[in-house]
């Protein structure tokens, strides 16, 4: 019986392979950008501060006893300077996005991300933000150093203190950004007691919350993930739009150059990394146009210093175009390839839609003119027999005076106009509601709908608006 066992195959399972977990996200490492000089950086400053200084310091100007810039929704009125939008004038609005969307087209397919590199508020803010970190966390190596460390009273003091710098510059802007909403001298006024509506509170700290979000700790993860720019910026960009570019003929084969040896088989690259150390985003440029690179120039700026301490010429990492860096035509031929037919589409969409604007804007009356039929009492008999309509006519002084106007009416024979008051005066940049009567003849008023005309004059300067209504007889 044991051998009829023995005999009998036994049949061995494979052993199952081990289960593993594989990640479709990349673990964020915080990127520690590091210092440089250069021209390209002293311009990414002028733009940091030009744009604060206009953001914080916009709410601040006065303009005839009123803010400058203020966009008043309670009243429906946008301030600007001398000028007041109203909700009929929105037709601006949509052109002044029509000129941002066309010029931020036109300027990609030119010059590239230059936009995200210099004045995006997204770079500003990340900008300020590693500023702070910088001041009192120290240099980027300092940086690495204190985020390998462990949780103690130093670590804790350097964080905190950077961290509460951000939430403070955070709520400034917050607040800042309510100051155009609301009269920045009353949020001042209201500052000491707090005394701000719901509203106002949520969009302080909503805010606050996210440019401290997205500019204290997610940073290049917006440019990377969210920003639909990003995205769609490779549809506009062609072999001559001036780009970010690392000269591979000139810098390849890379490598460190070693005294008592032949260096003379390798390229100008020097494989330093500072290029890489240098970009917010953390890309490596020498690998290639990338959607992340954001057109900065900080790696240029540190490629140029190099290569200057190393006896090379500058730009090895430069502003250049795909079609000039591989030998299509000299770089200095770049003014010439402007005309090329989307540049010229998008800025003659940009000029159009400009001019258009700005021609409604110049040739816009001082004032506009609502005629509201009385709904509720269609037409009445007076005592002497005529058929009366009632309607109200609404003024908006739309200047930054005060006028004085007339209004009759026109359309059927012996038209009469009632109203009750004898000067009808808008003061600057207010509206008036006037409520009148218009008489007609019943021989002429027939039944059923009849057009006529108000006629609201300025005085004493003559400009004239006329609009057309119903006189309903029976």
């Amino acid at each position: 019986m044991s051998q009829k066992l023995k005999d009998i195959p036994v049949r061995v399972e494979p052993a199952k392979p081990e289960m593993q977990t594989v990640s479709l996200y990349e673990a964020q490492k915080k990127i520690h950008p590091r210092s440089v000089s250069g021209l390209f950086n002293n311009w990414r400053i002028l733009f940091v501060v030009a744009t604060q200084l206009f953001y914080f310091g916009l709410p601040w100007l006065q303009w005839n006893g009123r803010q400058a810039v203020l966009f008043d929704l309670v009243n429906r009125k946008f301030y600007l300077f001398g000028l007041t939008i109203w909700p009929q004038d929105f037709v601006y609005l949509a052109a002044l996005l029509m000129c941002c969307a066309f010029a931020l087209f036109a300027w990609t397919t030119i010059a590239g991300r230059l936009w995200c590199g210099y004045s995006c508020p997204q770079t500003v803010y990340t900008e300020i933000m590693i500023w702070i970190e910088q001041l009192v966390e120290g240099d980027r190596n300092k940086r690495l150093k204190l985020d390998k460390e462990a949780m103690g009273l130093r670590k804790l003091r350097l964080r905190a203190t950077s961290q509460g710098l951000m939430i403070v510059f955070s709520l400034l802007t917050g607040f800042t950004l309510v100051g155009y909403f609301t009269p920045m001298l009353d949020l001042v006024a209201a500052l000491p007691s707090f005394n701000y509506g719901s509203w106002e509170i949520f969009w302080m700290f909503f805010y606050a919350g996210f440019t401290y979000l997205l500019a204290g700790h997610m940073r290049e993860q917006v440019c990377k993930y969210m920003c639909p720019y990003a995205r769609f910026q490779s549809a506009m960009f062609d072999e001559d739009t001036l780009i970010i570019s690392y000269d591979e003929k000139r810098g390849e084969p890379r490598g460190a150059r070693k005294k008592g040896q032949d260096n003379t088989n390798l390229g100008d690259c020097i494989n330093c990394g500072i290029c890489v150390q240098v970009c917010p985003v953390g890309i490596d440029i020498r690998n290639g146009l990338q959607y992340e690179c954001i057109g900065c120039a900080a790696c240029i700026d540190a490629c140029d210093e190099v290569m200057v301490k190393v006896g090379s010429p500058k730009g090895l990492i430069r502003y250049t175009t795909e079609a000039a860096l591989e030998g299509k035509y000299p770089e200095s031929e770049f003014w010439s390839r402007l005309k090329r037919p989307r540049v010229v589409l998008y800025l003659l969409l940009l000029v159009i839609i400009f001019g258009a604007a700005v021609t409604s804007l110049v040739m816009r009356k001082p004032f506009k003119v609502d005629i509201l039929k009385d709904r509720a009492s269609l037409v009445r008999e007076t005592d002497d027999g005529w058929l009366e309509n009632n309607y109200s006519v609404r003024i908006i002084n739309v200047s930054e005076t005060e006028q004085h106007f007339r209004i009759t009416v026109e359309g059927l024979p012996d038209l009469k106009l009632v109203v009750d008051r004898k000067d009808i005066v808008v003061k600057a940049t207010e509206n008036e509601q006037i409520d009148v009567r218009v008489q007609a003849d019943p021989q002429y008023a027939t039944k059923g709908s009849h057009k006529i005309y108000f006629r609201v004059e300025s005085l004493p300067d003559g400009t004239a608006i006329e609009e057309k209504s119903s006189f309903i007889g029976e």
